[in-house]
């Protein structure tokens, strides 16, 4: 009888840990998010950076099926305008309360958190994840228009994303 027990136990410890999910904590220091904003109408852009504030993997045996990460959008920075105050004047507009207000909403786009699915590629020997991917700014509601037709602003943010592990 004792044999049995301990091998019902063995056998339900093997099936339960088959099914468990492993949670994957991120190297908020060495990933990376970059994005991009362009134009509609020209080939004019603005791209820059974004610090991660944490995020974690969910992988299940050895497959990646989910994952939470938040970012620190007081953190963003520019790199496409050389000039410091020209930088800092973008950088300052897109915090103002017409595009992102993160003083009011550091940690998401104006309050709103949605899931979003993207395709990915891991390589598990350098623990690295790379992913590009774009969003409509409008489900997030940052809905700025400009007043000049010509320099209206796509939808569509670009992010290049490097996750290290």
């Amino acid at each position: 009888m004792r044999k049995i027990i301990i091998l019902f136990v063995t056998l339900v410890s093997l099936i339960l840990n088959s099914n468990a999910q492993e949670k994957i904590s991120i190297n908020t220091e060495q990933s990376t998010i970059k994005w991009t904003g362009e134009l509609t109408f020209h080939f004019g852009r603005h791209d820059g950076y974004i610090k991660f504030k944490e995020g974690f993997f969910i992988k299940k045996g050895d497959k990646i099926t989910g994952g939470e990460f938040i970012i620190d959008m007081s953190s963003m920075t520019n790199s496409d305008i050389k000039e410091q105050e020209g930088k800092e004047s973008l950088i300052n507009h897109l915090k103002d309360p017409d595009f992102f207000d993160v003083e009011k909403f550091p940690l998401t786009s104006l309050g709103i958190t949605k899931p979003i699915n993207f395709r990915a590629n891991f390589d598990f020997d350098k623990k690295e994840m790379n992913t590009r991917f774009k969003i409509d700014r409008r489900k997030w509601n940052v809905n700025y228009t400009s007043k000049v037709k010509d320099y209206a602003i796509s939808d569509a943010l670009g992010f290049e994303v490097i996750i290290k592990l």
